[in-house]
């Protein structure tokens, strides 16, 4: 077996992912809570965001995520702690006040307004002369590419088109960080997929940094240099999109990014490269990747990713193989989905990508077919929690 060495669960993934300098963070929030009565929205979150940056709070309703960026935004106050925008405390500031736009989930575009009208909106308070807020508002929209749109109104644009006149509305104040409330999730799939890439495309033309909420998990790896997965008010991991996938450090990070397989088990063995762990609902032992702070006899999680297991006809005769009946089959096109059921009972689910075309009877395998599901030691992701 290839030696593997052992992991310190991401550490060199999240610190690569933004260079720290000598100069505070161009975000800090310390501390912040908010308390809604004797609920509690937000709970003593601290966090660091540089300029420039696309940093997306990711989790599911009422995780806190929203009250988050409203606070940074000004409409709501903390309970306690503070924030600050590029080196300035604006925990006590009202909104008018801070270097701070927002763009809403429902893109609010006045329906008689042309686009440009939309567009001018945000700067009719602004210092300007009427030739520097002209000259402002054909910026944005070529920034947009929406010129030859500029006469028109909302009704009479597509919904993405939409999306740019109100991000392009939210961009002409020149802020030093734009926030977005579930930017892209009034757009159909094939069409909110396009716009991620529009969106980051804008934003690296700017340097504007954004933070991102969102619940939509493939939307936030896309467009952030880094997330936070938020639960129950507080932040549960933060990294790059592939440390925060690939090195989930809680079962519920695990759980919530991506889809994923997990097994109760007990390590056996700690080696110097692989960790043997005893999984009931496998009928054995298995070998995972080594990882430190798991000790010897403990109870632990093992999870592993669907697209990480390799389903096969025959027994691949390697450490970590478990044999299984397919109970469903899913065709998607460029992969497939099968549900596999092992001795116990326990389904398991496995990702296989379609890298040729095939016939009807061509499959890996088909219902109620025997097969062998394998994976390599480096795939099996162990979790204290």
């Amino acid at each position: 077996m290839t030696d593997i060495p052992a992991i310190t669960i991401d550490a060199d993934l999240q610190s690569a992912s933004v260079k720290k300098s000598a100069e505070p963070s161009f975000i800090r929030i310390e501390g912040v809570t908010k308390k809604f009565g004797s609920f509690t929205a937000v709970n003593s979150v601290t966090l660091e965001i540089e300029k420039g940056e696309i940093f997306s709070l990711l989790g599911g309703s009422g995780c806190g995520k929203t009250t988050l960026l409203r606070m940074l935004a000004g409409f709501e106050e903390p309970t306690a702690g503070r924030i600050y925008i590029d080196g300035q405390d604006m925990t006590d500031l009202p909104p008018y006040e801070r270097p701070v736009n927002m763009m809403f989930q429902s893109y609010a575009l006045f329906p008689h307004m042309t686009v440009a009208k939309n567009i001018a909106y945000g700067l009719k308070h602004e210092r300007m002369t009427a030739a520097q807020r002209d000259d402002r508002v054909r910026n944005m929209l070529d920034l947009v590419q929406l010129t030859d749109f500029a006469a028109r109104k909302p009704h009479q644009i597509s919904g993405g088109q939409r999306q740019r006149v109100a991000l392009a509305r939210a961009l002409a104040r020149q802020p030093k960080l734009l926030l977005l409330d579930e930017p892209l999730a009034a757009l159909d799939k094939k069409l909110r997929e396009h716009t991620q890439f529009e969106l980051m495309d804008i934003q690296d033309k700017t340097g504007t940094t954004f933070i991102v909420v969102t619940h939509d998990q493939e939307e936030a790896m896309t467009l952030s240099s880094r997330l936070a997965v938020m639960d129950k008010g507080r932040i549960m991991q933060i990294g790059t999109a592939t440390s925060v996938y690939e090195y989930p450090q809680s079962r519920f990070v695990a759980g919530f990014i991506g889809s994923i397989n997990i097994f109760d088990g007990k390590v056996v063995s700690i080696g110097d490269t692989t960790t043997r762990v005893h999984v009931p609902e496998f009928g054995g032992d298995i070998e995972a990747r080594s990882v430190e702070g798991i000790e010897d006899g403990a109870q632990i999680s093992l999870a592993i990713r669907p697209e990480k297991l390799t389903i096969s006809r025959t027994n691949p005769q390697s450490a970590n193989s478990i044999r299984g009946i397919v109970r469903d089959l899913a065709y998607f096109g460029k992969d497939s989905l099968y549900r596999v059921a092992l001795p116990s009972g326990h389904i398991v689910s496995v990702n296989s990508v379609n890298a040729r075309r095939i016939g009807e009877n061509e499959r890996v395998a088909d219902w109620e077919d025997e097969v062998w599901l394998s994976f390599d030691p480096n795939s099996a992701i162990l979790l204290k929690d």
